[in-house]
């Protein structure tokens, strides 16, 4: 495979030229489905409108490119790189395709979180209010998400962390909050439980600036961090005794890549709720796109933009006035995709 040497300031990684035009071929898709997503809706404009109302405060078609149509692409598009790349880390230190955010408490605490604020808001107020699902909700999210990754990594710790047993406490926790989510679902109102149902679902409605600023920002810290990390996700895949002779501190560079993980998954969730198989797909979409021995950070960011960017379009267009949550869209598209790669392990 051709590859060529990037260094920068002192420090140096192999450039695959495939992964590289996988990256950039992403980003060219993405443009064109961030384009389609301008375009499309109730209120359908040319490329030429899209363009002058975004520049033109004066234009009629300002408030619906800057205010809700752009607000939301952009969303959606850097919720699925968050994901994709979670799903990445997680999978390279599991060693295994079918790991996922998911697996460490993250999406599955965040819903229990969101489930309970909702439920027991509405049953002390009459009614969960709008300034706790503009705010508490998110919030909610993230602290859920962090809560439900520490129990994971504190179940699975024995003297080191291993991929395997993280896997398996991973779906066992997993479990159990799916079931306290069910259940709160069950003993709340009908009305709290509808609208935090449609959260759990993964939605991009109503999505607007403020809900962009906090991914784009985990994603500039975190993603400089986790490409420093590429040395050693490359030799964590190996196993405990190799990564130990090759003069990686496993335990500590392990840790590290899942914070980043969790990171990266709990400001994801917590701005659009837990989009489902992104996290899962877009890595091994990636890897056999560009035909690298493991996931590719960068294309498995750019792929899960992808995908969410255009499960989105789906969302809004394809059932029109009816729109779905995006969630849904992933989810059908994904559970074909796991099905294969369960099929793909078992042979």
């Amino acid at each position: 495979m051709t590859a060529f040497p990037l260094r920068v300031a002192g420090l140096s990684w192999q450039v695959r030229l495939r992964g590289t035009v996988v990256t950039l071929g992403g980003l060219l898709l993405l443009g064109l489905l961030m384009a389609l997503n301008m375009r499309l809706g109730d209120i359908e404009m040319s490329l030429g409108e899209v363009v002058r109302a975004t520049f033109d405060p004066a234009d009629a078609g300002h408030f619906v490119v800057m205010e809700l149509r752009l607000p939301r692409a952009l969303t959606g598009a850097l919720v699925g790189g968050a994901l994709a790349l979670s799903g990445a880390i997680i999978q390279s230190i599991a060693r295994n395709p079918l790991a996922s955010p998911e697996i460490l408490g993250v999406t599955t605490g965040a819903s229990v979180a969101v489930v309970a604020g909702v439920v027991l808001s509405g049953s002390a107020y009459g009614g969960a209010s709008g300034l706790f699902s503009a705010v508490g909700i998110p919030v909610l999210a993230l602290l859920g998400g962090m809560v439900g990754a520490v129990t994971v990594y504190a179940l699975a710790w024995r003297r080191g962390l291993d991929g395997y047993r993280l896997v398996l406490v991973g779906i066992g926790v997993a479990a159990v909050f799916t079931n306290v989510k069910y259940w709160l679902l069950t003993v709340g109102d009908v009305n709290d439980t509808g609208r935090a149902m449609v959260w759990i679902s993964g939605s991009l409605n109503g999505r607007g600036w403020e809900h962009v600023g906090p991914v784009a920002l985990a994603l500039a810290v975190l993603v400089p961090l986790t490409l420093l990390g590429t040395r050693s996700l490359a030799a964590l895949r190996f196993g405990d005794d190799t990564v130990t002779a090759l003069g990686v501190r496993m335990n500590p560079a392990r840790a590290l890549m899942i914070l980043a993980a969790v990171l990266l998954a709990a400001v994801a969730t917590a701005s659009a709720g837990p989009i489902a198989f992104v996290a899962l797909a877009a890595p091994q979409i990636a890897l056999r796109l560009a035909r690298c021995p493991q996931p590719p950070l960068l294309s498995s960011a750019v792929v899960g933009a992808v995908l969410t960017a255009g499960a989105d379009l789906i969302a809004r267009t394809a059932f029109s006035p009816l729109e779905l949550p995006v969630g849904i869209v992933t989810a059908v598209l994904g559970a074909p995709y796991l099905i294969h790669l369960i099929w793909r392990a078992r042979k």
